[in-house]
């Protein structure tokens, strides 16, 4: 199995993440980012088709699902990012062999209501360990201001000057992500990527430098920049647009780009 492409911290695989997946060896990573396909008929510009029989997507999906269960190593992590209608599914996957942490909502600006349902205003990262997590990173996010004043944009009930000043402690709603994931087209790179802080907050939650991140749906390589940019070995699967990975580590890691990958990788896979 030759990699697309390999830098300091990683390697690429252009294949399909189900081959390359049932290919690795059992608990072999630390965490892993899925942002996989909906099914919505979304226009990816490629020779994907996004509009499968909804019973044989959601059985594809517990496949990839089982195998990355499979590959993780106790105490690892497993975030997988849906709109909540897939979410429900592929938690009942999840809650299998995995230990539920939370459901993260993720804050999703610039849609519109669709007939007798409430506006939809957030996705979910699902985040789930296998066993009791081995590693937990508490993060701080800086206090909201007020884009036109300045200002905090609420009063924390007077005490302000009781807050750590390094800021608010991370929860499970995330106000600052704005997936902007509702264009009827996905074209790479665009404003439909994944944006970068929502894989790099799972990795620094969750892992520490050196260990191992796995994304089997690199799409526009988010998940790839925040392991790279964090000195975290990961691995891409990317069926598809390995060209616009390949374009975007180059654009911001041009000293690592294309070098060999300093962990043994090929010690991930079968004999």
């Amino acid at each position: 199995m030759e990699p697309y492409l390999t830098s300091r911290y990683g390697v690429l695989f252009c294949d399909d993440c189900l081959n390359v997946l049932r290919a690795m060896r059992s608990g072999s990573v630390d965490c892993i980012f899925a942002d996989p396909p909906f099914n919505l008929d979304k226009d990816y510009r490629n020779a994907f088709k996004d509009n499968g029989k909804e019973n044989e997507y959601l059985e594809w999906c517990e496949q990839w699902i089982n195998e990355c269960t499979r590959i993780l190593k106790p105490g690892g992590a497993f975030f997988v990012y849906a709109i909540p209608k897939l979410a429900i599914h592929f938690a009942n996957y999840m809650n299998v062999n995995m230990d539920f942490r939370h459901w993260i909502a993720m804050s999703m600006k610039g849609t519109y209501s669709r007939g007798k349902r409430l506006y939809p205003a957030h996705y979910a990262l699902l985040y789930y360990t296998r066993g009791e997590p081995k590693k937990f990173k508490r993060l701080r996010v800086p206090v909201p201001k007020c884009r036109h004043c300045d200002r905090d944009i609420k009063d924390y009930g007077g005490h302000r000057e009781k807050l750590n000043p390094a800021g608010l402690n991370l929860s499970d709603f995330w106000e600052d992500t704005s997936p902007n994931r509702h264009k009827k087209n996905k074209v790479r790179p665009g404003v439909n990527e994944l944006k970068l802080v929502i894989p790099e907050r799972a990795i620094l939650i969750s892992t520490d430098e050196g260990d191992i991140v796995l994304d089997p749906f690199a799409g526009g390589g988010s998940t790839l920049q925040a392991a790279e940019k964090n000195r975290r070995n990961w691995v891409g699967i990317e069926l598809y647009d390995c060209v616009y990975v390949k374009e975007r580590l180059e654009r911001y890691f041009p000293d690592s780009a294309g070098n060999g990958a300093m962990f043994s990788y090929q010690g991930l896979l079968k004999e």
